[in-house]
């Protein structure tokens, strides 16, 4: 029997008290998530702001991040039905809203969708389509026509040496870069512009292989030929086997085919980066498959890639601003060279990139090394118990692991740069999308098949009266 003034030990206490320790016990609502009001500095609006919702605690006001301070990127965690596509279409529609160029990378539809429906009325001539589930023909996007033949080598190449890379060799890979030299070298010649379909030609038709190699001059590549030339028909259908088999796969689509492989690219991606255009890139896995998808979206990252490149010409105050939003970041981010280089070279081009994905899982440990460092700015919606032990060190001291573990929809755990500098942890709730407007979309998918479909789509889409915002 206790008497007043008794001293019991932890483990007596323990057996007496009978606290429920359990993760779950009946009739007991363990504690949300923290609110936690934004520290001073984050903005509130502004046509140098993106928006990014309102805050939770404190005075109840809208928070966003400064455009100069986007450079530094953002990455975007969240679970389907967290609240990351709201955020993400409400950043796009803003960016659209102020005439700053941007492109947007959808493997499952529906942010596109969601963004086509609520674009203002007047962003009709800047809006490029790619949409497998589009009546008419996607534009071209021809990673083969760039101004750099061993840049768009490189790429092509690492493209598909990340996509495949358990069935990707050092042989696999020389023959599908001597190829692609030796049509570049070729375009230089005669002024044709080779795509992916020639490649398949060149390896496989002796009469395409001999006009493509007839007056090569670089020697090794003369040489290779030579080697190629003296295999037998099956050495050589080995050896080009697994080129073949991939790429055929995916020409064998009609929209892959017709948005990589029709011609010259019929859209120029410097005015849609520079001049307030928006590339919806609408690619859902369901529809075209999810290695057509991932090649796709990956080859017109590219592009872009190939596109920023040219920046380097222009005095840095004369780089517009521009974003590249990447759901499901993982399945583009393929590029030859650490994705940390790429980000770092972004940034100094003036081209911020939102990276969202569901979960740590999905991304191959460089991959998200790359980005735990150099994507500054944190939006963490509600994550499993795992990933939230490995995100917690992003916002501790003022969020624990159990917060972010706890989130509910809606809302998410932020880290932002502000000028340049990393700032406290706070929670923000997501602002819901404005209503659909009737009709939107429908007009702008006609305004950007005319646009694109035309002989003077090469030019690109036309600023609209928004355009050259930064």
């Amino acid at each position: 029997r206790l008497r007043r003034g008794d001293l019991l030990a932890v483990g007596e206490l323990a057996a007496l008290a009978h606290l429920p320790l359990d993760t779950a016990v009946p009739g007991l609502s363990r504690a949300g998530a923290a609110a936690v009001a934004p520290p001073a500095g984050i903005p509130e609006a502004g046509p140098r702001v993106k928006p990014l919702g309102e805050s939770e605690a404190g005075r109840r006001r809208r928070v966003g991040l400064n455009v100069a301070d986007a450079r530094h990127h953002v990455h975007v965690v969240g679970a389907t039905g967290s609240g990351k596509s709201t955020l993400l279409a409400n950043m796009i529609l803003a960016d659209a809203e102020a005439g700053r160029g941007l492109a947007v990378f959808d493997p499952k539809g529906d942010l596109v969708n969601d963004v086509l429906a609520r674009l203002p009325a007047d962003a009709a001539g800047r809006v490029v389509l790619l949409d497998p589930e589009d009546a008419a023909a996607p534009p071209c996007l021809n990673i083969l026509d760039g101004a750099d033949p061993d840049l768009a080598t490189d790429q092509l190449a690492g493209i598909f040496r990340r996509i495949w890379s358990d069935s990707w060799g050092p042989r696999t890979d020389d023959l599908l870069r001597a190829t692609c030299l030796t049509l570049l070298e070729r375009r230089t010649r005669t002024g044709a512009t080779p795509t992916l379909g020639d490649i398949v030609k060149v390896l496989t038709e002796p009469d395409t292989r001999r006009k493509a190699t007839t007056g090569v001059t670089d020697p090794i590549l003369a040489s290779f030929w030579e080697w190629y030339g003296q295999l037998s028909d099956g050495a050589r259908a080995a050896a080009i086997g697994p080129i073949l088999n991939k790429l055929r796969a995916l020409l064998l689509r009609t929209f892959a085919r017709q948005a990589l492989a029709a011609g010259p690219s019929t859209v120029d991606l410097r005015q849609v980066l520079d001049r307030g255009g928006i590339l919806l890139v609408r690619i859902p896995k369901g529809v075209i498959g999810e290695d057509a998808s991932r090649i796709v979206g990956s080859i017109v990252l590219a592009k872009i890639w190939q596109t920023v490149l040219h920046r380097a010409r222009l005095a840095p105050e004369d780089r517009p601003d521009a974003t590249c939003f990447l759901d499901e970041a993982q399945n583009f981010l393929t590029l030859p060279g650490a994705v940390e280089d790429m980000l770092a070279e972004a940034r100094g081009y003036r081209l911020s990139m939102t990276l969202a994905h569901q979960h740590l899982r999905q991304l191959p440990d460089d991959l998200a090394d790359a980005l735990s460092t150099n994507a500054r700015s944190k939006l963490f919606f509600g994550v499993s118990p795992k990933d939230a032990a490995d995100l917690s060190r992003h916002v501790s001291p003022v969020l624990t692991q159990h917060d972010l573990a706890r989130l509910p929809a809606w809302t998410a755990a932020a880290r932002l740069v502000v000028d340049q500098a990393d700032t406290a942890a706070f929670t923000l709730r997501t602002r819901p999308l404005p209503p659909p407007t009737p009709g939107r979309a429908d007009a702008l998918r006609v305004a950007a098949r005319r646009h694109t479909a035309t002989p003077d789509a090469g030019r690109g889409p036309r600023p609209g009266p928004a355009a050259g915002g930064r």
